[in-house]
């Protein structure tokens, strides 16, 4: 048999774990320069606007050009050698390609659209995310896909963050756990999961020309954390590589960052690709271990294919970086056969997204006013009560075949929404939508239009005909530019204006009042809060959101999700607004016109470690609503509380019962005082989780928890060493980071953990912000 044959074999039967080495140096070693080069590059994409061979000015995603239309990416074919092209696609929300296609025009292509990121992470559900990851791989399996971009898990380091909803939280434990298990889900179903953005991309604004300057004890416990933590859940195929730079070098050609650390400290065995048009030196990408360079363009290929012939890149890094593909690709749909159907049980996987929503949501405020009785008659106000935000723009986004908007939901759940203004808000969105005009590039976050007109006549006649009011206040926000102070974060004056009004027309006829929030990210709410009676944070809560809030509002599930993030009374209290989102370097260059493209800029993390209740509980800042809120219908009784040191772990084991009268979860928090805190900071930090199962009235469920000692630990810059203080520490069983139910305290010993090489140092010394 010749060695063609027998690798053309081998990729038939398979083999185990242990040939797979042997398996990609065989391929490898058929391989010609060219090929290798078309390897370690994907094969371009369509952007609209954009001629096919020019250079790319700005990083933008558009449409791959064959196999599965609508997906991001692809890699090259090799036919002779039997290697099949590979597919990668968006997103984090849900499966994204082309819902049409133009050779099957009767066949729909439709994804389920998923509750956002932060919606996801707000449940605080291991075994819920796991099962929503594994509705994504067999989603993305029928379609033909083989990797999936996602999820992304950078920190939630400003309420303005663009991509906010896309990602987890402000605390890397959560971020971290909640990916992983997102991970391990997607994975199980034979498709890989790609980790991004790798690493430090918490801001959109000139990202694909930003300098994140940051120290390396905030990029050690923050940063890369999340990243850390999820690779022990379940190690992905890939990790993506972010665009910004980490103090002074492009993520993608920092052989610091993607060798020494994630190779050899953190021993990933997957591959590293690209952000779409990521970096400027394709030859040092490849010498740095950023193996895979995505979409792909003919520059690339030139550059790499020269640079080795003049010997300024040797052959065996592009040896090594195909190998680590090679080793991830091997698993895949299309290497090993699969066909896709275009057939994925959508009609089960709605069901998931529908339970996913209504953990994910948050009841901020309650007074009294849910759950609403069947049959109550409601006034809806507000535009995203009938044209309800299923998530973000930009590659988080989901072509889905439908959106319960929540006055479709209410009205399913058997409650009577008024009619006559139910048509008016129909009317006037259909009218308001034919009249916008259309965005500037296809990529561009949605606009919202602006609130109906209302007339205090209207008002009063809305709340004199009907039981309740209903006001639902919308956002919305994607890639390529952060949130706006004005409009985004604060309420208008029109919308407090309207909440005032809406509620004194009620409460002057003893009725109550209620504000739904259809939001990607952080808003203010300490100027409002305490107009409304009750206040649900919906965040966007995808395709089957208006079922979600339905359920939520009439009692069918009790709420129980807990807030990821912080809600500050004031922005100006969050530290990192001081920078955020980076200075632009030279302030008479003038400003693109295009949104898209990147001003050379530079972002200090001078806030350093202090990043969302790590800043506000360390230094009793007062804040909105607290890392870990978030209220019930029902009530729990935390019982027979012990921790104790066992060997290298610390066990908490507690017993949680329902102690009110509606079934529901409740989700345990636990946090770890170290004996240095009120010196080095921050107070406290989470260190476990768990949510029950759901408890009936009178039910209890036995809980047990265990924080393995060495992430107990600070990263000392000075010495390149994980470190734990010698004295004494204190294990906090909380509801939110501010409601402390037990604690308990226990000794350490000063210890080294790990020692680690002294890299990713800014490039002078940063003056941070202290305790």
């Amino acid at each position: 048999m010749n060695r063609i044959a027998l690798v053309l074999c081998i990729l038939i039967t398979g083999i185990s774990a242990a040939q797979t080495g042997q398996k990609a140096d065989s391929l490898i070693s058929l391989m010609s320069l060219e090929e290798k080069v078309y390897m370690v590059t994907g094969t371009g994409m369509d952007i609209p606007g954009v001629p096919e061979n020019s250079e790319p000015i700005q990083a933008t995603v558009g449409t791959t050009k064959d196999k599965v239309p609508g997906a991001a990416g692809t890699s090259y074919s090799i036919e002779r050698l039997g290697i099949p092209a590979v597919v990668f696609a968006d997103g984090p929300a849900g499966i994204r390609i082309d819902p049409k296609r133009d050779e099957a025009p009767d066949q729909s292509f439709y994804a389920t659209a998923f509750p956002t990121a932060i919606t996801i992470s707000s449940s605080w559900n291991t075994e819920l995310v796991k099962k929503v990851g594994m509705a994504f791989g067999i989603e993305g399996k029928h379609y033909g896909i083989d990797f999936l971009l996602a999820p992304a898990l950078n920190i939630h380091r400003n309420p303005l963050g663009g991509r906010n909803f896309e990602y987890y939280s402000e605390d890397p434990l959560l971020s971290g756990t909640i990916a992983g298990y997102f991970v391990k889900g997607v994975q199980s179903q034979g498709i890989g999961a790609t980790l991004k953005h790798f690493v430090a991309n918490n801001s959109e604004t000139n990202r694909t020309a930003l300098n994140t300057v940051v120290s390396k004890r905030a990029l050690r416990e923050i940063y890369l954390k999340g990243f850390r933590v999820a690779m022990k859940i379940e190690q992905p195929w890939a990790v993506m590589s972010s665009y910004n730079k980490i103090n002074g070098i492009y993520a993608s050609e920092n052989t610091a960052l993607l060798i020494d650390l994630l190779r050899n400290e953190w021993n990933f065995s997957g591959f590293v690709m690209t952000d779409w048009f990521g970096g400027r030196d394709p030859i040092q990408q490849m010498a740095a271990g950023n193996d895979l360079l995505m979409p792909g363009t003919p520059q690339q290929n030139s550059a790499i294919l020269e640079a080795v012939k003049s010997g300024v890149l040797s052959e065996e890094i592009l040896d090594r970086n195909i190998r680590n593909i090679l080793n991830q690709y091997f698993k895949t749909p299309s290497f090993n056969g699969s066909k896709p159907t275009n057939t994925p049980p959508l009609e089960q996987h709605k069901g998931i997204a529908r339970q996913a929503a209504t953990e994910g949501m948050v009841l901020l405020k309650n007074m009294n006013t849910l759950p609403i009785q069947n049959g109550t008659k409601i006034a809806l106000f507000g535009n995203t009560s009938y044209a309800t935000i299923s998530g973000g723009t930009g590659s988080g986004d989901v072509n889905k075949a439908y959106m319960v908007s929540i006055e479709e939901g209410l009205e399913n759940a058997g409650f009577a929404v008024n009619r006559e203004l139910a048509q008016e808000y129909t009317s006037y969105i259909k009218s308001e939508e034919q009249n916008m005009p259309p965005k500037e590039f296809w990529f561009a976050p949605d606009r919202l239009i602006r609130e109906m007109p209302l007339t205090q006549e209207d008002i009063n006649r809305m709340a004199e005909n009907n039981d309740m009011g209903i006001y639902t206040l919308g956002r919305t926000s994607g890639e390529f530019q952060d949130r706006n102070i004005e409009g985004d974060y604060l309420i208008t004056p029109k919308e407090k204006e309207l909440i005032t009004s809406l509620a004194e027309a009620f409460h002057s006829r003893s009725k109550k009042f209620v504000v739904i929030l259809n939001i990607g990210g952080v808003m203010e709410t300490q100027s409002w809060k305490s107009i409304p009676d009750a206040i649900l944070l919906a965040w966007q809560p995808g395709q089957e959101g208006g079922n979600s809030i339905a359920d939520l509002l009439s009692g069918a599930v009790t709420p129980s999700g807990k807030l990821p993030v912080t809600f500050p009374v004031s922005l100006e209290d969050v530290p990192s607004s001081e920078n955020f989102p980076g200075t632009v370097l030279d302030p008479n260059a003038p400003k693109p016109e295009n949104p898209m493209m990147a001003q050379e800029s530079r972002e200090i993390y001078k806030e350093d470690i202090y990043i969302g209740y790590r800043y506000f509980d360390t230094f009793r800042e007062e804040v909105s609503y607290p890392f870990g809120y978030g209220l019930s219908y029902t009530q729990f009784d935390y019982q027979d509380i012990s921790i104790r040191k066992n060997g290298d772990t610390i066990n908490i084991d507690l017993t949680i019962s329902n102690t009110g009268t509606y079934q529901g979860k409740e989700v345990v928090q636990v946090y770890v005082k170290s004996p240095e805190a009120d010196s080095r900071g921050p107070l406290k930090e989470l260190e476990a989780f768990t949510k029950t199962t759901l408890l009936q009235p009178g039910g209890s469920q036995d809980i047990t928890l265990s924080i393995p000692i060495d992430e107990l630990g600070y990263f000392d810059a000075r010495e390149n060493s994980w470190k734990t203080d010698e004295g004494t520490y204190s294990v906090l069983i909380c509801t939110d980071v501010n409601t402390i139910i037990h604690e308990k305290s226990f000794e350490l010993p000063s210890m080294i953990i790990l020692k680690t090489k002294d890299i990713l140092s800014p490039e002078k010394p940063l003056e941070t912000l202290k305790k």
